[in-house]
């Protein structure tokens, strides 16, 4: 019979202790404690259950107002809102955009939708997201502003139209270095703030820092709609042209059905945005519980001398997601088989983009971090704790 390593078992121990129970420990459930059953009963009642009724508004409204963002468009998912976002910032066939080759793979089938191109620059070790200093690297050796004011890849001979950063497991990266660097190149940046509602950066809500950022309200996630996303931005017109685009491109009329583009069905059902409103109103609740299952595990996970990741500083995370690193490949196989086999859900970080087959001919430059973490990084449970 295999053995495992004691610290595997003290970890078990302490996540059953922690949540109480010996039963199945998923890695991220949903909580429903507030109005939920209220806003969705009335939506059945009133038959408004489609993308027409009130609570796709203020769903809206609330996460504007809570994310200290001007304008928010709800959508049906966070990939939904990652394509319409590119399609905004211009980004066309044969385009590049840059982002990391560790996030969930939405980030780069989305710029695939386009006929794009993704370019995978490295990460930060401590933030899991893209690194400002690899960034920079990045377009000072391969990149160069033509006469046309568009940054272009030397490499590939590509235009680089966006940059598309993703908060890791909701812990924000170095957004504004990185908005900086962008700015210097003519490059547009798209926050993926799929993971990353509640956390903020010096006090500013991550997904508000570049022209675009979109949310998900997926049902792993802290705030769900069962399945949900939303474009958020403070300009007027392409938040109008966002509603526009996800609403079918359809010219509002009593009768009449006039499109005047190629636009998506991409709204948020009115149901769905009545879970996300009841959702939201226990938001802060949620992440205080987070914040306290984060400080056990930190402390546990000190006196073990196991690697813990934290959020940076002048940072707040939401805590999404927790996670540790091992020492290597084969401890990392070992603690998810031990963890799985007793019933406590546990993942590994994502396999790197480029190593998928539709990503493999992809620009990718070194990349030594995110080959490091890959090889790691492992969550483990972090639901709301009843």
């Amino acid at each position: 019979m295999k053995e495992y390593s004691e610290k595997f078992k003290e970890i078990v121990r302490f996540v059953r202790e922690t949540f109480k129970t010996d039963e199945f420990i998923p890695l991220h459930e949903p909580r429903f404690q507030g109005n939920e059953k209220k806003y969705v009963n009335e939506c059945i009642d009133t038959t408004f259950v489609s993308s027409v009724g009130k609570y796709v508004d203020r769903f809206e409204e609330m996460t504007a107002k809570y994310c200290g963002a001007k304008y928010a468009v709800a959508v049906g998912n966070g990939t939904a809102a990652l394509h319409v976002t590119l399609m905004l910032a211009g980004v066309t066939e044969n385009d590049e955009v840059i982002t990391q080759p560790l996030t969930f793979v939405a980030t780069a089938n989305a710029i695939s939708y386009l006929r794009a191109q993704p370019v995978f620059v490295d990460v930060d070790l401590d933030t899991l997201g893209i690194s400002p200093s690899k960034l920079n690297e990045f377009f000072e050796k391969r990149t160069e502003i033509r006469n046309d004011g568009f940054c272009y890849n030397k490499i590939t001979n590509r235009k680089i139209s966006a940059c598309l950063p993703m908060h890791t497991f909701g812990n924000p990266l170095r957004i504004k270095e990185i908005v900086e660097i962008c700015e210097k190149n003519n490059v547009i940046v798209i926050e993926d703030a799929a993971e990353s509602i509640g956390s903020k950066v010096e006090g500013k809500h991550s997904g508000t820092f570049g022209l675009l950022g979109i949310l998900s309200f997926n049902g792993n996630k802290i705030i769900t709609t069962g399945g949900g996303g939303m474009i958020i931005t403070d300009n007027k017109k392409l938040a109008a042209t966002a509603k526009h685009l996800t609403t079918t491109a359809k010219i509002p009329h009593k009768w009449e059905y006039v499109h005047d583009m190629i636009g998506f069905n991409y709204r948020l059902p009115n149901i769905n945005a009545a879970l996300g409103c009841a959702q939201l109103e226990g938001i802060d609740k949620y992440l205080k519980n987070k914040k306290e299952l984060f400080d056990l595990y930190k402390n546990f996970l000190e006196k073990i001398d196991v690697q813990f990741v934290k959020p940076i500083g002048g940072t707040v995370s939401n805590h999404w997601l927790n996670a540790i690193i091992l020492k290597n490949f084969d401890e990392r196989n070992s603690f998810l088989e031990y963890t799985n086999l007793k019933a406590v859900m546990t993942r590994p970080i994502w396999r790197l983009l480029h190593k998928l087959e539709m990503f493999k001919d992809s620009h990718v430059e070194n990349i030594e971090n995110a080959e490091w973490l890959e090889k790691r990084v492992v969550n483990i449970p972090s639901s709301v704790r009843l």
